[in-house]
């Protein structure tokens, strides 16, 4: 183009176009359902972008002021689709197949992402999510810090047998078996999940009890104060008659921090493994 000015305002005429375009884009509405995607788009600087959480997303404390869906057990396309949004986010744990369906139908992308529960499965995750935010460059701080948490862990001298009892007040108790998220951390922080012989959860027997002796119960802290604290727990059948029952050894955390295997897994091993000694 042989006239410049001509040249100039055609390109500062497509910049001002550009920018127009670009602020006129809407910002992106996201519902996290699982408390581990929550904090992992928290620790990638994008907490800005979700108007709703599940009820496990707890951590950092500033969501709390978010609506909350409900659990994965029971969440609606109805309840997600109230807050608009464009993104719906979390693990391949978090949402019926179903309601899936009825999100995309109505226009919603949702991104579900398989969860490994181990450091390197923790790890994978958080790139996973940060490429879904395009906020790849913000992975390594993340996963440095995650690194230097699990290098301050320090395992028992002698790992003892944990039992993890998943506890909603007395009507509703269950041991972890081997694959739950409850037995990895055990492993991670040197402990031996006391129950072997089978996987996933089942429901609390005082003949189990006996049979596993561990000596150490671990719970969540909402699930020790469901059952009355430490008082009410050893009065379930069964308690008194283990090791653990009978030394005093019960240890609670924080659930989504005990088993999210989220950006703060090497705190959990860390605090898990002092509890342990």
């Amino acid at each position: 183009m042989k006239n410049p000015l001509l040249k100039f305002c055609l390109l500062l005429l497509g910049a001002l176009l550009s920018m127009g375009l670009a602020q006129a884009a809407p910002a992106p509405r996201v519902v996290s359902l699982s408390g581990t995607t929550s904090e992992i788009i928290c620790a990638l600087g994008r907490q800005g972008q979700l108007v709703g959480v599940d009820v496990t997303s707890t951590y950092p404390a500033a969501l709390e002021k978010l609506p909350k869906v409900g659990h994965s057990r029971n969440i609606s396309a109805e309840g997600v689709l109230a807050l608009t949004p464009t993104l719906v986010i979390g693990t391949t744990e978090s949402l019926k197949p179903e309601v899936a369906a009825q999100l995309k139908s109505a226009g919603v992308a949702v991104q579900l992402f398989k969860q490994d529960y181990s450091v390197a499965g923790t790890k994978q995750l958080v790139k996973d999510v940060a490429a879904a935010f395009g906020a790849t460059a913000q992975v390594p701080a993340v996963l440095q810090k995650l690194d230097a948490d699990l290098a301050q862990a320090r395992k028992p001298a002698k790992a003892p047998k944990v039992l993890f009892i998943y506890a909603r007040g007395t009507g509703t108790m269950m041991v972890a078996g081997t694959g739950t998220q409850a037995a990895k951390v055990i492993q991670l922080a040197g402990g031996q999940n006391a129950v072997t012989d089978f996987a996933d959860f089942k429901p609390l027997t005082a003949e189990a009890l006996v049979a596993a002796n561990p000596d150490v119960l671990l719970l969540f802290d909402s699930g020790l104060a469901s059952l009355g604290g430490p008082a009410g727990l050893q009065k379930i059948p069964g308690i008194a008659q283990t090791t653990a029952g009978k030394t005093g050894r019960v240890v609670e955390m924080d659930g989504q921090l005990l088993t999210g295997f989220g950006p703060r897994l090497g705190q959990a091993v860390t605090e898990l493994g002092q509890k342990l000694k």
